[in-house]
């Protein structure tokens, strides 16, 4: 009953992402540099095939420059067109700050990775004896074996009604009810990977607990603060450019409304706020990005977000880092995370060999993320490629 599309529709999912199978394209932008045209190749397809209305795509290359590429519009009933400093709602990629503000408290002493939900939670709260073993760690890194989301009649009523409305279905994962899913845990065989709004939703309300402060503090005091990301927060209406932010639309759910037509914006108002409630745009993402890759002037958080990077549990696909995913595509590996919500689909991928990093950002609903992981591909295909060029130049002939 609570497979197939229920489980699809989450505002994330551990989804394989689509690569080139061959080199060809990451030597043609070594050959001609034409970053745009790359763009345009993946881009202007998906623009022309009405999957979505607009998007943009943003590129951090290894010299830290910065630049951004918009493609349609905000809304498809006239709206004004996508840029760089469109705001968007992003979904899971929220849990990736959720997630860093974890790391800080940690290397505080307000938090350890090894504390279980025993002491983490008030002593009331009903735990079974797996759930009263999960860990912090766990938490962060989706191997807590808890589910998606609670099982129930409130959940899934509230999910058929999306389909047809677009409204959002996790209520109950946004108030204490979600403490109710905890007594009659039972955890899986195998503990690896396994995404969990419920796990980040108890995550917010870990560190709300913990830290003393509404996530919406610990967010601008740790990171959106000390990073200068104006127009990134949870509380959409006060960011800047917000009258002119990208409109939500249907594409591959919910499937009962056609493509293409506006849905309405998710708003929560407790646990699921820092889970999945945060709206930015791609100039703040990429300097997001860059802040992973190069110092930003605030040692505690470098040493935050590099810790962030470091794999936890080890695959070639979906490595789990700390909020973060980790894929390796042959010489390249990409991190990355992606997010599903309302009529919005996001991506932030990095590649810390190169230094480089792309965010695409869609206002429309739709599993497939054809851009992120191939651009990132080819830009480090391209690098791999001018560094064995300049090689070969430097190295004298044999005589």
């Amino acid at each position: 009953m609570f497979s197939g599309t229920f489980v699809l529709s989450a505002c994330a999912t551990l989804s394989s992402m689509p690569i080139d199978n061959s080199a060809v394209e990451g030597l043609r932008l070594a050959g001609h540099g034409d970053l745009r045209a790359q763009v345009d190749s993946l881009a202007l397809p998906m623009i022309a095939a009405g999957q979505t209305p607009g998007l943009v795509v943003g590129v951090l290359r290894p010299d830290g420059a910065m630049a951004t590429f918009g493609y349609g519009v905000t809304d498809k009933r006239g709206g004004y067109p996508v840029r760089g400093d469109t705001l968007f709602a992003v979904g899971s990629v929220s849990k990736g700050f959720l997630a860093e503000v974890t790391v800080i408290l940690v290397n505080k002493g307000l938090l350890r990775w090894d504390e279980t939900l025993e002491t983490l939670l008030p002593s009331t709260v009903p735990l079974s004896p797996d759930a009263r073993n999960i860990t912090l760690l766990q938490l962060v890194t989706h191997t807590s074996g808890l589910p998606r989301q609670m099982f129930s009649l409130e959940i899934l009523t509230s999910f058929v009604h999306y389909l047809f409305t677009g409204e959002n279905f996790y209520s109950s994962l946004d108030n204490d009810r979600l403490m109710d899913a905890l007594a009659g845990f039972h955890r899986p065989a195998r503990l690896e990977p396994r995404y969990s709004n419920l796990g980040y939703a108890l995550l917010d309300y870990i560190l709300q607990r913990r830290g003393g402060k509404k996530v919406t503090e610990l967010l601008a005091e740790n990171i959106t603060g000390p990073l200068g990301l104006e127009h990134t927060g949870y509380d959409a209406g006060s960011l800047p450019g917000y009258a002119r932010r990208a409109i939500g639309h249907a594409g591959d759910q919910p499937k009962f409304i056609r493509r293409g037509q506006a849905v309405p914006d998710w708003h929560f108002s407790s646990y699921m706020v820092g889970a999945a409630g945060l709206y930015t745009n791609a100039d703040d993402l990429l300097l997001y990005a860059r802040a992973h890759l190069r110092p930003t002037g605030y040692p505690a958080l470098d040493a935050a977000l590099r810790d962030s990077l470091s794999v936890r549990y080890s695959r070639t696909r979906e490595a789990a880092a700390l909020g973060w995913i980790v894929d390796d595509l042959g010489a390249q590996k990409i991190t990355y995370q992606v997010g599903f919500i309302g009529g919005y689909s996001s991506y932030i991928g990095l590649d810390t060999r190169h230094n480089i990093a792309v965010v695409v950002l869609q206002n429309s609903f739709n599993w497939t993320n054809n851009i992120g992981h191939r651009l990132l591909q080819r830009m480090g295909e391209a690098e791999d490629e001018k560094a064995r060029a300049s090689q070969t130049r430097a190295t004298p002939p044999a005589h």
